[in-house]
Formats: C-alpha cells, structure tokens, sequence
C-alpha cells in the first residue's frame, strides 16, 4: 500500500482522472484518515482503442485506503462525471451525494447493474452541508448544459478547497431556471479560498460562452421552415435542449416519440422534476408514427455522436425495426462532435444525406452552444473566488496552461499554479503548497464489456490494432511427439493478411516453414513442449512474412498433440477405414526436394502415420 509523502498536517489534492483529458474525471482532497471524492466519470475512447467501450480510472490507491472515504460528491449528471460510479462502487460501496436530475440518472445506472439496493444516495441542493469529523463540504450553484449543476466546497483545517465542475455563467437560462448564485461564490471568495480547481475545457476560446437563450432562439427559426418530419438528435441529458425542441414541436403541433433508452430515462427524470412538461396525448409509441403525417411527427433520439448502436445510426443504417429515412425528413444535429467523435460523426452525417433526409448541425447553424464557460467566464470566476493556489482541471495540457496564464492575470503568483498531472499530490497548508508525491497506480483502465473485471490492457489493445492492420495468420497441425510424426496438417489459414486464392505461392512456402519448424523440433528437443513448438512456429512465420511481403500479421499457432489414447485411437481409425477396403490417395506432407514425387499408397503403408524423419 502506498503511504502519500505528505506530513500529517497537510491537506492533499490529487487527481485520479480529469488531468490533461476531457474525461473520467475524479478528484480527491484528503487529510489525514478521510477522502472526500469529486466527481467519478469515463471517458469514450479514441478511434485506436479497438472494442474498447469505456475508458475508467485505476482505482487501486482508492480501494486500499477505501475506510478513509467519506463519500463521493457529484457536481452534475454527465457521463465523463458519474458514469464511473458503478464500476467504482462494485469495488467501494462509498456513500454518494448529488444534486436532484443527477441523483435520478445515477439511480437508473446503479439499477441496470444491479447495485442500487445496497448503494447509499444523499439528495442534495446547493444550499446542503456535509459534515464528517475533520473535514465538511458545502456547495454553489452553477451553470452549465444541464439541470442541478453544482460546485463543492471542501472545508479543511488548513482552508476550503473549490472545484468549480463543469460550468459558465449563464444570465439567461431557459425555462425561467435560476441563474448561478454569485452571492455563494463571493462569499466563499470573501471567507478565503486556499485552492481553486476550475474547469479549462473552453479556455482556448477568448469570450462568454452562449446563453442556453441563445440556441433556444434559433431551434425555433430552424423548426419553423421544416415542412416534413424532424428528427431531433442530442445528448440525453441535456434537458435544457431538449426542452426547447419539446416546446416549439408542441406549438407546431406535432406530436413526439422518444427512441434510446437514455433519452427515454432523461425525458421521464426531466417530466417527473419539472424540467420537461409533455403532455401525455402529445407523446405516442414508437410504432404509431406511420399513422401520423410527416409534418405532425418530431422524433427525439440518441447517436449525435455517431455511436454505432444509438438509434440515430440504426436509422441511417437501416437497420431500425420502427423508423427508416423518407424524403422530406430533416434531422436536426443539436451538439457538437465531442474529441474522437469528428470522423463518425461526419459519417453519419453524409449517410443521413445519401439516404435523402436534410441534415442541419452544429454552429453552424447556430443551434449548439458550450456548456463550458470561455476566458472570460474562467477570469470571472477566479475573480470571484479570489484563491491563493491554482491547479487547473478538466481539460487538456494546452487548455490548462492557457487557464493557468488567465489565473496570474486576475492576480494569482505564477509561483502558486500548478498544472498536475493525474496522480500527482498537491500539498498544502495555510500558507505553502507543494507538489509532494506521485500516486503511481493512476493510469487508464480499458471496459470491454459491461463490469469492471472485463478490462483489457495495453498487449491486448495492441494485438487488436496488429489484427486489425495487417490481419491474422493461423498455423494448424496435429502431432504425434512420442512417434515424432505429424498425423495432420499443416495448414495455413489467413484472415486479413493475404487472398489465400491469390497468394498460393505465399501460402506453400508458409507451409513449408511449418513443416520444417516441427521437423527440427522432433530432431533438436526430445522433450519439447507446446510453448516450445508454439515459439519456434511463430519465430519462423514472423521472418518468411515479413521477408515476403513487408507485414506482420498475428500468427496464432494451433497445433494438437495426441496423447497414448488419441494415438491409439488415431491408429484404429486408420486402420478400421482400409480394413473395409477403402483406399485412398494419401500423401506425405513432407515438402518434395528437387526431382522427388510423391508415390502412391498402399495398403502396407496406408496405415502408417506420416513419417516426418529422414
């Protein structure tokens, strides 16, 4: 177990994901024997992290000082921010603390995976305090892409430390909603900061990010010059837009049917806490659509990422059991690709538009807008909060050094910022702070399925790419060691590396490597084990096929050694099949040499195993 290098009056922040990435965010303030945790998210995977569904954090530090946590404190509802719990909470059951639309889409994950019974959830709002023995926590109220956002104070001995969560200032939110409450954030800069750890995700954009007002306004002059059905793609959780779609399709009077099972699970929290009103005629069941005309009908659906199973790829696929794109739809793309989603999604975009549908996206028309605040919304934030120490969060290194120059321009000393990396220990007293420590274990952990113990490492992910650029080669025999013979094969099968019908040459020579691989292992090792052939296989193929053709495809060896009782039953075959007077024209697999041909069996030799000595 790894002890931090911090002395006993020291507070330490560290970070367990978040740090240079836009993802898996998960901070932690600890001091002395309690943890309080910020935030436990994912991150979606780059195009090369073959099958690879989630990217989560090492949790293994946290797993072994897991009597310290007091609780996990999320500041909203997004994936990169509460997906990882219920990975996180199969290894600690940690109490969870969340505001009202967060704490119902955390309640939806923690069932579908089995864990709500035993998880322990705490609603809270902004005006709420946590008190535990030695450290408590407080919150404000922000603004961001969705309901219930909230930054969390973490009051310590030695002073509070802030983490902002995902926001920007907002003046006009939609739906008449509160606009963040600059009186708690004055007031928590005016009792002292010590440290401020505030998003970066927008700080290469020199402005205020957008009104929610703004984007409001524009759906609505979208909407009105679409005549046929629209098709209406967002994050699910962004209620905020999904209410402006719900409120200009209802004056239009159409009627809305809701496809992805997140969308249906935000839209029934967003009804049920009074973001959404939807009347109850106004929403029909997916396979009514038919009956309604095209201009009546709005459909609401997942995939604005392009993700390959959502519906809106389904759709365009044709492979959705409900829905198929007809002439005169328009599908309204209201979010912006997220990092590693710019390819599919613009493949998803271009197949909408083979099919015949009209696709308006992105800020170019003006119908997204950041939830992530600008320069001038990250200044006005630290002007508020007034800190003594700085550490940039939630973005990359570029974003964190830019956010880290807007600090010293709003007064922080360049000598009180820090840009960390995940793992690194930020130290601190009333006074000093001081990178201390590197907790070594905070590295990415790769989901290939649906719980934490299906993780994949790197060799994997690496085997995975070799496969899927210069395919797989598979070596197949079946040998007799104690005869040294082989009984079958080998036979080379190639899958994504080369024609096979193309490339007999290829093919033959592989063979014939094969053939002697296992003829100077009968000759050389007495004693020779599956691993062994396995190497001297994959050694020998490795060199032919790249001296051949320039590539190295995965050589996957498969070779079967009989034991007495498969030989003994490998001879009785032979020789019941030319008992009954079967004959066949059965060859040596031994590779001919100059002027040698192959002769005939006969009935002497045919019950011979293949001889493969010299």
């Amino acid at each position: 177990m790894q002890k931090l290098k911090i002395k006993n009056n020291e507070v330490a922040f560290y970070a367990v994901g978040g740090l240079g990435e836009i993802g898996k965010n998960m901070y932690c303030v600890q001091f002395q024997d309690e943890i309080v945790i910020i935030d436990c998210g994912v991150l979606f995977p780059e195009d090369e992290l073959l099958g690879v569904d989630y990217v989560i954090q090492n949790y293994d530090y946290l797993v072994e000082n897991k009597d310290k946590i007091k609780g996990i404190f999320i500041t909203h509802g997004h994936e990169d921010h509460i997906g990882g719990l219920p990975f996180f909470l199969q290894k600690v059951n940690a109490p969870i603390y969340a505001g009202p639309f967060a704490m119902s889409l955390i309640k939806g994950k923690l069932e579908e995976k089995h864990l709500l019974r035993d998880a322990e959830l705490h609603e809270v709002d902004e005006f709420d305090t946590v008190h535990f023995k030695k450290l408590w926590v407080s919150f404000f109220r922000t603004t961001h892409s969705i309901p219930d956002t909230l930054g969390v104070a973490v009051h310590t001995p030695q002073g509070t430390i802030v983490q902002t969560g995902d926001f920007k200032f907002d003046l006009t939110p939609v739906g008449n909603l509160p606009a963040p409450n600059f009186q708690q954030m004055a007031k928590l800069g005016e009792e002292g900061v010590l440290l401020l750890t505030s998003d970066s995700t927008n700080a290469e954009r020199p402005q205020f990010t957008k009104s929610e007002r703004w984007v409001d306004i524009h759906i609505r002059r979208v909407f009105e010059r679409i005549k046929g059905r629209i098709i209406f793609a967002s994050f699910a959780s962004n209620v905020y837009r999904l209410r402006e779609a719900v409120d200009v399709a209802l004056k239009q009077g159409r009627k809305i049917a809701v496809f992805g099972r997140s969308m249906e699970n935000a839209i029934e929290a967003g009804q049920r806490l009074g973001y959404l009103k939807i009347p109850e005629k106004s929403l029909i069941d997916p396979n009514e659509i038919n009956s309604y005309p095209p201009e009546e009908v709005m459909i609401m659906c997942t995939g604005s990422q392009g993700e390959p199973m959502a519906a809106l790829s389904r759709i365009a696929n044709g492979n959705h059991r409900q829905i198929s794109i007809q002439p005169g739809d328009t599908v309204v793309f209201s979010s912006n690709p997220i990092p590693g989603n710019t390819i599919s999604v613009n493949a998803l975009i271009n197949k909408l538009e083979e099919d015949g549908a009209e696709v308006i996206h992105g800020y170019v028309n003006n119908i997204h807008t950041s939830g992530h605040g600008g320069q001038i919304d990250e200044e006005l934030m630290l002007r508020l909060m007034k800190p003594k120490f700085f550490a940039p969060v939630h973005g990359e290194f570029r974003m964190q050094k830019i956010h880290t120059k807007l600090a010293q321009l709003t007064g922080v000393p360049k000598d009180h910022c820090f840009i960390l990396q995940n793992g690194d220990v930020l130290a601190l007293t009333k006074d000093t702070c001081r990178i201390a420590d590197h907790i070594d274990s905070m590295g990415d952990v790769y989901i290939d399925g649906r719980d934490v113990n299906d993780s994949v490492g790197n060799p994997e992910i690496r085997e995975r790419r070799m496969l899927s650029e210069e395919g797989v080669v598979t070596a197949i025999a079946v040998i007799d060691m104690k005869d040294k013979q082989i009984v079958a094969g080998p036979d080379i099968v190639s899958r994504g590396f080369v024609y096979m019908h193309e490339s007999q040459e290829l093919i033959k020579a592989a063979n014939h490597e094969v053939f002697w691989a296992l003829l100077n292992t009968f000759k050389n090792h007495a004693h020779a084990d599956r691993r062994a052939i396995n190497r001297t296989i994959v050694s020998r193929l490795q060199k032919l096929l790249y001296q051949r053709t320039g590539r190295r495809p995965v050589i996957i060896p498969m070779v079967t050694i009989l034991n007495d009782d498969e030989r003994r039953k490998e001879v009785g075959n032979h020789r019941e099949h030319h008992g009954n007077g079967h004959r066949r024209n059965h060859r040596s697999h031994r590779p001919q040499k100059d002027g040698q041909r192959h002769s005939k069996d006969n009935s002497k030799d045919s019950a011979k195993k293949t001889p493969v000595t010299e």
